[in-house]
C-alpha cells in the first residue's frame, strides 16, 4: 500500500518535510529571479550580477572601501574581488588609491562614471525587481518580509550555537 505524502508527515513530524520544501521553494524563487536578473543585466548593460554588486557595495560607501572589505561584504574571496576590480578599473567605472594609513591596503571607489553608471544600473534592477514581485499584493509583501525575518534570526540562532 502506497502511503500519500501528508500521511508520511503525520507519521513522521520529526522530518522537517514542511522546513525542507519551504527551503527548495526558497531556492528555486531565488535561482529564477538571480537568472533573470544575470540575463538582463548582460543584455542592457552588457554587464555582470558580481560586477553589479560590486558596484553596489560601493554605492553605499562613497568615500571607498578596501579590497578586504568588500570581501567581507560580499561573500567571497580576495582573489574575486581582485579579479572584479581590475576589470572596473579598466572600464573607467572604479578608482583603485592607496589606503591613507595602511602603506598594504587598497581602497576602492566609485569613479564619476561609475556612479553614473550605476545609478542607471539600479534604476532599471530596481524596476525588474518590481515587474517580478508585481503579482504580490503590498500588504503579502509585508507579510513576506515578516516571516523571512524571523527565517533569518532562527537561522542565526542556530548557527550562533555552532
Amino acid at each position: 500500500m502506497e502511503i500519500d505524502a501528508e500521511t508520511r508527515v503525520q507519521e513522521r513530524p520529526g522530518d522537517h518535510q514542511d522546513a525542507l520544501r519551504l527551503w527548495l521553494r526558497l531556492l528555486t524563487c531565488s535561482t529564477m529571479i538571480e537568472s533573470e536578473i544575470r540575463t538582463r543585466l548582460r543584455a542592457r548593460f552588457d554587464v555582470t550580477l558580481p560586477r553589479f554588486d560590486l558596484l553596489a557595495q560601493l554605492d553605499k560607501m562613497p568615500a571607498g572601501m578596501t579590497l578586504g572589505e568588500l570581501s567581507k561584504r560580499m561573500m567571497v574571496s580576495n582573489g574575486n574581488i581582485t579579479g572584479l576590480v581590475e576589470t572596473l578599473v579598466a572600464q573607467g567605472l572604479v578608482l583603485r588609491e592607496a589606503h591613507a594609513s595602511d602603506r598594504r591596503a587598497t581602497v576602492v571607489r566609485l569613479s564619476a562614471a561609475g556612479r553614473d553608471s550605476f545609478a542607471a544600473m539600479a534604476g532599471e534592477h530596481g524596476d525588474w525587481i518590481g515587474e517580478l514581485f508585481a503579482v504580490l499584493e503590498p500588504g503579502e509583501l509585508g507579510l513576506m518580509m515578516k516571516l523571512l525575518g524571523r527565517m533569518k534570526a532562527s537561522v542565526r540562532q542556530a548557527t550562533a550555537k555552532e
